[in-house]
Parts: C-alpha cells; sequence; structure tokens
C-alpha cells in the first residue's frame, strides 16, 4: 500500500485530477443546464444524486475498459471501401462517442428553439417548470456523464496502469464536480442570458463528440475523411463566443444607457 504513495504516482494522481478537471467543463455544464428541468427545491438532489452515481460507474467503466480495451477498440460494424456516399469501421467506442455527441446537438438545438419559440416564453429552458422528471434527468445526467468519461478514462490509462491512482483521480474530481456543480447552475440562475452562450457552447461540444466518433469509426464522407476537431480549436472557439458574448453584453448596455438618455 505504502508503494502507492510515491513521488511518481503522486504526480501522476495530480496530472488525473488536472485532465479530469479539463474535460469535464462541458460536462459540468451539461449537468447543470439538464438539472433546472426539475423543480427548483429538487435541482441541487438531481445534481448531487446523478454526479454521485456517475462517479461509481465511472469507476466501473473504468475496470470494465481495462479488462476489455480490445473489445471496445474492434469493429462491430463495417462499411466497406467503395461504398457510396459512406465508409468506415464502427467499434463500441466510436458509437458511444457518436451517440452522445448526436444526442448533445439535439438537445442543444431543440432547447435554442425552444428558447426562441414566443409560444414558450413562460417556459423558458433553465426555468422551473419542472418538465422532466426526478429519475429522468438523474438518468441522463448519468449517461452523459459516461460519454463525457470515455476520453479522460482512455487518457488516464495511457498516462498509469496503477488502478488505485486512476480511482482516486476519478473521486476527487466527481467531488470537486459536485461542488462545482451549484456554483455553475447559481451563475446560471442569477445570469440568465448566459444560458444562450452555454447552449452554444454545448452545441459546439456536440459537434467536437460527433467529429471524434467520425474520426474513430475512420468514416468517410462523400470520399472524404471525417477529421477530429482538435482541442485547440475547440478551446479557441467557445473563447471566441466568450469575447462576443462580453461585447455584445456591454454594447447592449450602452446602447440601454442611449436610448434612456434620449428620452430624458
Amino acid at each position: 500500500m505504502a508503494e502507492l504513495f510515491t513521488v511518481q504516482n503522486l504526480f501522476t494522481l495530480g496530472m488525473l485530477v488536472f485532465l479530469q478537471a479539463v474535460l469535464g467543463f462541458d460536462n459540468l455544464l451539461y449537468i447543470s443546464l439538464e438539472s433546472k428541468r426539475v423543480p427548483e427545491d429538487k435541482q441541487q438532489y438531481v445534481r448531487r444524486v446523478g454526479i454521485g452515481l456517475a462517479i461509481i460507474l465511472r469507476i466501473v467503466l473504468l475496470v470494465v475498459v481495462l479488462q476489455a480495451i480490445d473489445m471496445f477498440q474492434a469493429p462491430f460494424i463495417t462499411i466497406p471501401h467503395g461504398t457510396p456516399f459512406i465508409e468506415g469501421a464502427f467499434n463500441v467506442h466510436a458509437a458511444i462517442v457518436l451517440a452522445g455527441g448526436a444526442f448533445i446537438v439535439h438537445t442543444a438545438f431543440k432547447e435554442i428553439s425552444h428558447m426562441l419559440s414566443i409560444d414558450h416564453l413562460d417556459h423558458e429552458v433553465g426555468g422551473d417548470g419542472g418538465g422532466r422528471s426526478v429519475g429522468v434527468a438523474i438518468a441522463w445526467i448519468v449517461a452523459m456523464n459516461l460519454v463525457f468519461s470515455f476520453d479522460s478514462i482512455l487518457s488516464a490509462i495511457a498516462l498509469t496502469k496503477v488502478v488505485p491512482v486512476m480511482a482516486t483521480a476519478i473521486l476527487i474530481s466527481g467531488v470537486l464536480m459536485m461542488l462545482l456543480a451549484d456554483h455553475v447552475a447559481e451563475f446560471l440562475k442569477r445570469n440568465r442570458m448566459y444560458e444562450v452562450l452555454g447552449l452554444f457552447i454545448l452545441l459546439i461540444v456536440g459537434v467536437m463528440l460527433l467529429s471524434e466518433g467520425g474520426h474513430l469509426a475512420h468514416l468517410h464522407l462523400f470520399g472524404q475523411p471525417v477529421e477530429a476537431m482538435s482541442k485547440t480549436t475547440f478551446y479557441f472557439s467557445i473563447a471566441i463566443l466568450v469575447i462576443v458574448d462580453i461585447a455584445q453584453g456591454r454594447y447592449q448596455k450602452k446602447l440601454d444607457l442611449e436610448r434612456a438618455h434620449g428620452e430624458h
């Protein structure tokens, strides 16, 4: 047991916690938006139970991936070369990432259109209308957490083969996520305009997962390979969205002040 606390293992643990935190940003955003679909008095409960169950299942997934990593990489559906319009080789990893990306893109588009709909002004995204049951919300949080976990788990396996170190990193990052989820949800509640920014970030996350899943499946569409969106491109896109949102907010305040001054 003492050999687990070597300098190398402690350094690896720190790296894994940092990695989980960076890769968990989009997951945290999804959790905050999903929990807002249940009644307000149940939102914190949904976040904490969902993340708690996800931590347990993430450790289970870690063990499963370690035992059956070849199975996750072996194709189970192959569309041969020369097939019109599409070709590729789908494995379990690619299928899960593609399904998660498609679901997130669908969710983002649905919520954006719902937000802009005049017929639903009283039930905006993030409102307290209780549009989803507690059990369903928890199930979606757990399911999407596992989708987001694949990259971090595979990255962890590349860094170390010591299971206790990886499991400890998952526990620490899960506790941090549980603490931060309440703050993110409260921030979005106080600053409703940022929900629009959050949904578009979620949309980019979905596109990134679709591109990554297509790359993992060696997918070719109309003869062109699907390339994974690089993390640099992803974070640059997020930075641009945030800058545009801040600039637009300040310009809107300036226009409001000019309008108020003109009325006087």
